[in-house]
């Protein structure tokens, strides 16, 4: 039996196997929220506190190769480096996603990427809009509030969504990786000042000798992490943001196994190999050091969060975060919806879609690094910049969490009244289809 309407539903339900893979994605992130939640609050205390000075020499620290133009403070090398790290495990998510996901259908695939355009455009609208009679180059931070936070919108997500249903979740998680994408995509195009193109192009050859390797499924690290170190320092030589390198060679590794591997029904395949060794080192270390570093913002009390909010930057930033990415994603959506003919799955509610915008607005580690690269770190439009961003993610955090609570109390309620079933198989019933399961 055919179900020719489930490839043209707002978030469908999806396979059981996506379903279970994002279940423990979610799972994984929890912690690496946590952790980042956790690298926040000691930084904010610490440069708040009468050692503020100690926190400030940790960061500006300068380590590396003076002889490769390597010696770079601690934050920048988190910034630079580490993050290349997080943005390795966001390519690898996001080509198996469109490569054997639910999303390799173009009509699933179409919603979240719009999503995530409209998600992008509508609060880089919002910033410019708040910041258009705004001197001193004020627009140079337009993209800020364009971001999503994986780690901390996932976290938020799984802590409270006991019960909603996956295809929320699916669609969270690969909004997300599209729009660091985008962000990434921002960076390398707006945020490169000075362009070095030899060594941009000495670059490819490490990056094509690593592609070589993986797709011949070679797995030794001593092979694959010099050259992916190479490729990074090549980048970074080249003026192009170093966390480009991260995606570049994250796009390099297959995600299908290889026939003589024995094809995809044989085990994972090499994108899903790296993605788990390497996601607990980007959730667990990468990120939260990152946030370590580069939310120390010194608030100076009520009348420093005053003098940080008077400037139009953080306002924008506020405002871009919880209302643009709200009207941006739940618009962009909504008008898939209306101008074409996928339709909103019958066991969810647009309150639900509201919610999962509102959640989209955490724009904490990618609007930071953009933030930085906008302003300079440590300038003092920089410090606005991590006030306006820690803020308006606090507040797009509280208003989801309180929005997607409710849902979830409402699908719990629904799941204990018509608990589903399982066959012999392990598969519930409601991701089964007559003949086969989906």
């Amino acid at each position: 039996m055919s179900t020719p309407t489930r490839p043209s539903s707002v978030f469908p339900r999806g396979s059981w196997a996506e379903a279970s893979r994002i279940a423990a994605v979610l799972r994984g992130e929890t912690v690496g929220g946590a952790l980042l939640l956790g690298a926040t609050v000691v930084a904010l205390v610490w440069a708040n506190s009468p050692w503020s000075a100690a926190y400030a020499g940790l960061r500006d620290l300068e380590v590396g190769p003076a002889a490769l133009h390597l010696d770079l403070s601690l934050g920048t090398w988190a910034a630079d480096g580490l993050l290349a790290i997080f943005f390795f495990v966001a390519g690898l998510e996001l080509k198996r996603e469109f490569v054997a996901g639910d999303l390799r259908d173009p009509r699933r695939a179409a919603l979240p990427v719009v999503a995530a355009v409209g998600g992008m455009a509508v609060p880089a609208l919002v910033f410019v809009l708040v910041n258009l009679r705004t001197g001193s180059g004020a627009l140079a931070g337009w993209a800020i509030p364009t971001a999503t936070d994986i780690a901390f919108a996932l976290a938020v997500l799984a802590v409270v969504s006991t019960h909603l249903p996956s295809g929320l979740r699916t669609f969270l998680l690969t909004l997300a990786v599209v729009d660091d994408l985008l962000a990434i995509t921002i960076i390398a195009l707006f945020y490169t000042r000075e362009l070095h193109p030899l060594m941009l192009l000495l670059a490819l050859v490490p990056l094509a000798a690593f592609g070589l390797l993986v797709q011949k499924r070679v797995r030794s690290w001593w092979l694959l992490v010099p050259l992916a170190v190479v490729t990074w320092a090549l980048v970074h030589a080249s003026g192009v943001h170093a966390t480009v390198a991260g995606v570049l060679l994250a796009f390099t590794v297959p995600v299908i196994r290889s026939r003589a591997a024995g094809g995809p029904e044989a085990g994972p395949g090499m994108a899903e190999h790296f993605e788990h060794l390497v996601r607990p080192l980007s959730s667990g270390f990468a990120v939260p050091v990152f946030a370590f570093f580069a939310a120390g913002v010194t608030v100076g009390g009520v009348s420093g969060l005053t003098e940080s909010l008077s400037d139009t930057v953080a306002i924008g930033i506020v405002l871009g975060l919880l209302l643009g990415k709200t009207v941006g994603v739940f618009g962009a959506t909504y008008l898939m919806a209306r101008f074409t003919r996928a339709s909103l799955d019958e066991d969810l509610s647009w309150v639900d879609v509201a919610g999962l915008a509102v959640l989209a607005g955490i724009g904490f580690t990618v609007s930071l690094l953009i933030g930085e690269l906008a302003y300079g770190s440590g300038s003092e439009r920089d410090e606005h910049v991590k006030v306006g961003v820690l803020l308006g993610s606090l507040l797009s955090a509280l208003v989801a969490a309180v929005v997607l609570r409710l849902r979830n109390r409402v699908y719990r309620r629904l799941c204990e009244a018509e608990e589903l079933d399982s066959d012999a198989d392990g598969t519930p019933d409601v991701y089964e289809v007559p003949g086969k399961s989906v």
